[in-house]
């Protein structure tokens, strides 16, 4: 720790030095009102000085902020540094790839991709091909040659009306989350590019209506959009909305990976007449999400709600999308698909890893499964029921680039959905903002002026161009490695670096199940050989106790 000089210390013994920039502005602000007087010179600066020797003598007395209280007027510059420490850390500190929860290469090949810039590099990776957790694809010697970057897969085949999908998707974000233009902008993006855009729970709003782009109708908790008055799920609201060509899927949404079992509420003043019309509530009144569904108590209940939903859509394609929590309730969930003969057309899993405008920290921290655990866990299940064909899987989880796509599509998933890499093609900074009302960029805002920021026939072309781009990109790696669609990639394709001397493929180094094996009664791994017994489709609840593994 700084010595200081011995006759420092026996001034500071008298006055206290940290009352020194206190005591310099009130001299200032007296030498100042001399010069003044003397007609020397202009008021400014003595009025200057003056207002921050009373704010010293405010703070002195004040007994909220003990730093204050300590050190009057240069205690506020620890709070001015603390407030654009982000910032400083974003532009001057943070190297390229350092994730905190994005790092800026994971943002610039948005960005460029977005703007129709160049996305090459030069000179070689930037990674540590040495450390640990580094990953590869495999390539080829003999490389395909394909003439389309437009991957897309079929959900809901043999249904009434079964939706094509591109591979990369809009994540749910929700009007009221995100600004009336970001909406507009995104809607339109995924017209353009020809790919989907999920409402969030929020439910359709006119923006979502404006440019006609395919929609993945999200129904929460709250069933806002198909609610009655106390809440509960409207058959009629729901048919009404569901009737519309644009909205191509219901999901039913069960949990979310940045805040998984827990509800939510939108303060009653950020309830705007647009938010209470899209969502079917009293304006102005707090809007409230509860942490759990209303219309279904067990799985067998889920799965006849889930059909309920198909058959008032006029058979569009229904599914569910969930973070993994207890394994028991997603077995539970599973045995209930066999049992009742109800299955859904597809499932979303979504990871941890997923964001949102506000959550708790403990949650956001330290609540759901990852999307790697939870993508392999449901594909794995699916598998060993013979069930996988049947269902597809999307996923969501921090993707952003070809890559990442790429590997959770090793690990089983169909498809795949981002959120704040298309908020990054709207121009999103990373500022993390978004609880507060004052996005810098006007993503996530309802201030009218804020968001003027964002042109939406300017964004909308940057939303189609990161899709295009991403999707080109993944082209490029189907062909090295000699494949012709991203659906062939399998856990044998991609490396993975143990430490120095090791590698491994995921094929070898994650559990993989057999097709069929929970049908013959094989329980593969621990996972099922301890929570399988525990599931019912009757209830969530696990049946008999838990027991520690061995």
């Amino acid at each position: 720790m700084l010595a200081w000089p011995r006759w420092t210390r026996r001034i500071n013994e008298h006055f206290p030095l940290r009352y020194l920039t206190w005591l310099l502005c009130g001299l200032l602000a007296l030498f100042f009102a001399i010069r003044w007087t003397a007609g020397l010179g202009d008021a400014v600066l003595m009025v200057v000085f003056l207002a921050l020797a009373l704010l010293g003598l405010r703070d002195s007395r004040q007994q909220h902020h003990s730093i204050l209280r300590n050190y009057p007027v240069i205690g506020h510059l620890r709070f001015l540094l603390e407030f654009i420490r982000p910032e400083i850390r974003q532009y001057f500190v943070e190297g390229d790839n350092d994730a905190a929860p994005f790092s800026r290469a994971q943002r610039s090949i948005v960005y460029q991709r977005a703007k129709g810039a160049p996305d090459q590099r030069p000179f070689g990776t930037q990674l540590d091909t040495g450390a640990r957790g580094y990953e590869w694809i495999n390539h080829s010697l003999m490389p395909t040659h394909l003439t389309s970057h437009d991957f897309r897969i079929t959900i809901g085949a043999g249904r009434a009306q079964p939706y094509s999908a591109s591979v990369f998707n809009i994540s749910a974000m929700s009007f009221g989350a995100l600004s009336a233009n970001a909406i507009l902008a995104l809607n339109k993006g995924a017209k353009l590019g020809g790919f989907a855009h999920d409402t969030g729970e929020g439910s359709i709003s006119v923006h979502h209506r404006a440019n006609g782009g395919d929609l993945i109708w999200e129904i929460g908790s709250g069933y806002f959009g198909c609610r009655n008055d106390d809440g509960s799920f409207s058959v009629e609201r729901f048919q009404a909305n569901a009737a519309d060509p644009q909205v191509k899927m219901i999901e039913l949404k069960l949990s979310q990976g940045a805040k998984p079992g827990h509800g939510g509420v939108l303060p009653g003043p950020k309830v705007t007449a647009e938010i209470a019309a899209a969502r079917g509530v009293p304006e102005g009144v707090d809007c409230i999400s509860p942490a759990r569904h209303s219309a279904f108590s067990t799985p067998v209940e889920m799965m006849q709600f889930i059909q309920q939903l198909r058959d008032l859509s006029g058979g569009k394609p229904t599914g569910f999308k969930l973070c993994i929590g207890h394994p028991w309730e997603w077995f539970a969930v599973a045995k209930a698909m066999l049992e009742t003969g109800i299955t859904p057309d597809f499932i979303v899993v979504d990871g941890a890893e997923g964001g949102t405008g506000a959550a708790p920290l403990e949650f956001t921290n330290h609540v759901g499964a990852p999307v790697q655990e939870g993508l392999l866990l449901v594909h794995n299940t699916l598998v060993g029921l013979g069930l996988r064909d049947t269902i597809k899987l999307g996923c969501a989880g921090k993707i952003t680039s070809a890559f990442d796509i790429v590997r959770l599509m090793a690990l089983g998933a169909d498809w795949c959905n981002s959120a704040r890499g298309f908020m990054f093609a709207l121009g999103c900074i990373q500022a993390q903002a978004c609880h507060t009302g004052h996005c810098p960029t006007g993503v996530t805002t309802q201030d009218a002026l804020r968001q003027r920021a964002i042109n939406v026939p300017d964004k909308a072309h940057r939303v189609a161009n990161f899709h295009q781009g991403t999707l080109k990109a993944l082209k490029e790696l189907v062909e090295a490695a000699g494949l012709c669609h991203p659906q062939e990639i399998t856990a044998q394709h991609i490396v993975h670096r143990l430490d120095k001397h090791e590698v491994r493929l995921l094929a070898n180094l994650l559990p993989f199940v057999e097709p069929g094996a929970l049908l013959r009664g094989e329980m593969p791994h621990n996972t099922f050989r301890i929570y399988w017994p525990l599931a019912s489709a009757h209830s969530f609840a696990p049946q008999g106790s838990i027991a520690r593994s061995p």
